[in-house]
């Protein structure tokens, strides 16, 4: 018999209908909850201490926090990050103490830690240290930037990873089977369809449940049966949502991809994380001044075209924009990868800079200060400046660094593309100032 549309068990969407109760239903996360793993371990003597649950969407942050609290003999209090403030942690703050006076332990589960100010976590601070309560926060974000450091000393954190393939495969085949999913119903899918909806879900369970529940939903109905066509699973996994924060750990994972290929000399990965970012929504400009810094940290004057055609690509983008200014971004990025490597313009300023903050107070040699008064002239400002364009050479061998450094070399040119050449010039220069240093 078909299941009526108005029993309360599928009222609720499929994913929190089979929201696992207990660890042996959990999906995934076996480097935790694997037997003799520590998060297992740990849950299962009820020694929970203040920790962070680290990941994606979709493994089971909150699903872990909520087992937790169906095993633990403490009191357990969940709220969101995103409805709760100052006021509602210290009320619960106060039930927390209250329940410690009675020898009761508390357990504040917090979802979307992240998303509270500094303040609002301050204010969990006091109380995690003296042992009122234990913490459990919920992340999609790196809690080294997102967590207050005091806190984040206090917790411990657990990265949870994204589902694989396989696993996602067998909790879709649970929730055809589960009669809290669809086990009271005879579902007829197309071939290798649990396998596209794991590839499309991309290790978010959440994400692979609410997929087959779609695919069901728009399926042909008869009586207790439901036909899932080839085409209801092409329309319903066409559009896949790239995993993409363009303000959280993700961005500078994607960015860094892209600059890591170009500097491997690798163009089609870097192709590759450029369509990533550009696909799931990243502003051009932003890649295109990437790709500008890159062409003068890591190729520079082994071949001085690719700052050009970086500055090109961002003028492009600029006037342009998506999705026609990919091309050329490509151009750039292809170009950049196969140009030959140096970062010895990036090295030589790091190097100077070391020296430029601990020596700040290094005099100008008077030889080339600016004489704009007669003071200054009288105070010996530009006395014995050598004119270049007034040798034959183009060259003298006036000092222009400080004492204390004056034989410091910062620009160490490479072998690579066109450096070669100008390291044959400086070469050159050095050995004619060497040669004339008293002259």
């Amino acid at each position: 018999m078909q299941q009526s549309l108005f029993d309360p068990n599928t009222a609720q969407p499929l994913a929190a209908r089979m929201r696992p109760r207990t660890l042996e239903e959990f999906a995934g996360q076996t480097h935790l909850l694997g037997p003799d793993k520590i998060l297992r371990r740990l849950i299962e003597s009820d020694r929970i201490s203040s920790m962070i649950f680290w990941g994606p969407p979709g493994v089971g942050k909150t699903t872990l926090a909520q087992i937790i609290a169906g095993r633990t003999r403490a009191a357990f209090i969940e709220f969101s990050a995103v409805t709760s403030g100052i006021r509602e942690i210290r009320t619960v703050m106060q039930q927390a103490q209250e329940n410690r006076r009675y020898g009761e332990k508390t357990i504040v589960f917090v979802d979307e830690i992240h998303r509270f100010n500094k303040a609002q976590q301050d204010a969990f601070l006091p109380f995690v240290e003296k042992g009122s309560i234990i913490l459990i926060g919920a992340t999609t974000e790196n809690p080294s930037f997102e967590v207050n450091g005091a806190l984040l000393s206090r917790c411990r954190v657990f990265v949870l990873k994204p589902l694989s393939h396989d696993e996602l495969c067998a909790l879709l085949r649970r929730a055809l089977e589960d009669p809290r999913g669809f086990g009271a119903q005879k579902i007829h899918l197309p071939e290798n369809t649990l396998e596209a909806i794991a590839g499309f879900a991309n290790g978010d369970a959440r994400a692979a449940l609410s997929t087959l529940e779609m695919l069901v939903l728009n399926g042909d109905a008869h009586d207790d049966t439901v036909t899932v066509s080839a085409q209801t699973l092409e329309q319903c996994i066409s559009q896949k949502s790239l995993l993409y924060d363009k303000r959280g750990e993700e961005h500078y994972n994607l960015i860094s991809a892209l600059h890591k290929s170009m500097r491997n000399s690798d163009p089609d990965a870097a192709v590759y994380w450029l369509a990533r970012m550009l696909e799931a929504g990243e502003d051009p400009l932003y890649v295109a001044r990437r790709v500008v810094r890159f062409a003068s940290e890591d190729v520079g004057l082994a071949d001085p075209r690719a700052l050009e055609i970086a500055v090109a690509a961002h003028q492009a983008c600029h006037m342009i924009g998506m999705p026609e200014c990919t091309v050329h971004l490509t151009q750039a990025v292809v170009y950049l990868a196969l140009a030959p490597k140096s970062n010895a313009l990036y090295t030589a300023y790091e190097t100077a800079k070391k020296d430029a903050l601990t020596q700040l107070a290094e005099p100008v040699p008077l030889v080339i200060r600016n004489a704009v008064t007669d003071l200054m002239q009288e105070l010996g400002y530009g006395k014995g400046y050598q004119y270049a364009h007034d040798t034959a050479q183009k060259l003298t061998n006036m000092q222009c660094l400080p004492d204390s450094l004056k034989d410091r070399t910062y620009y160490q040119p490479t072998d690579q593309g066109l450096e070669a050449r100008y390291a044959q010039r400086l070469a050159q220069i050095r050995q004619w100032k060497k040669d004339h240093e008293h002259g």
